[in-house]
């Protein structure tokens, strides 16, 4: 069948894309959506979502980008904040900080920016323990080891 979906191996089971940008296409402004995008085109200025963004390998993004999932294959010219995880794969180029409570970095990647890891937006439960900070430097500790 010439019209039938087909799944990607970066989308979700289940899901199905909603929107796919194709690489001759060029946007610039603001792009909200709900679903699962595809963009393998150039964008240019913002994006939010509480859903899945997929930035494939020609895709070529210079915006903002704020959204529940995103996997990128692509370029990425700008911060990337995901309130579930943010995937960036083989031959993605990042530059830019990322932001999420799973952060994926492959192999082969040219990620340039930071790298924030935050709690999950809704998590139940206490708060992760934190070490407890030294009294004195890590130095002082070894020398009286040794006495």
């Amino acid at each position: 069948m010439m019209w039938k979906k087909r799944k990607h191996a970066a989308t979700p089971k289940g899901s199905d894309l909603t929107a796919f940008i194709d690489e001759g296409s060029e946007i610039e402004g603001k792009f909200t959506f709900h679903g699962t995008v595809m963009m393998n085109g150039k964008f240019s200025g913002e994006i939010v979502s509480s859903d899945t963004l997929i930035i494939g390998e020609k895709g070529a993004v210079h915006a903002n980008v704020r959204a529940g999932i995103v996997f990128i294959n692509g370029e990425v010219v700008g911060n990337v904040v995901a309130s579930e995880r943010v995937e960036l794969r083989g031959s993605a180029r990042v530059f830019g900080d990322v932001e999420a409570p799973v952060v994926v970095v492959e192999e082969g990647v040219f990620f340039e920016g930071n790298c924030k890891m935050t709690k999950m937006q809704g998590a139940d439960g206490p708060p992760a323990a934190r070490p407890e900070p030294l009294d004195r430097p890590a130095s002082r500790h070894l020398t009286n080891a040794r006495q």
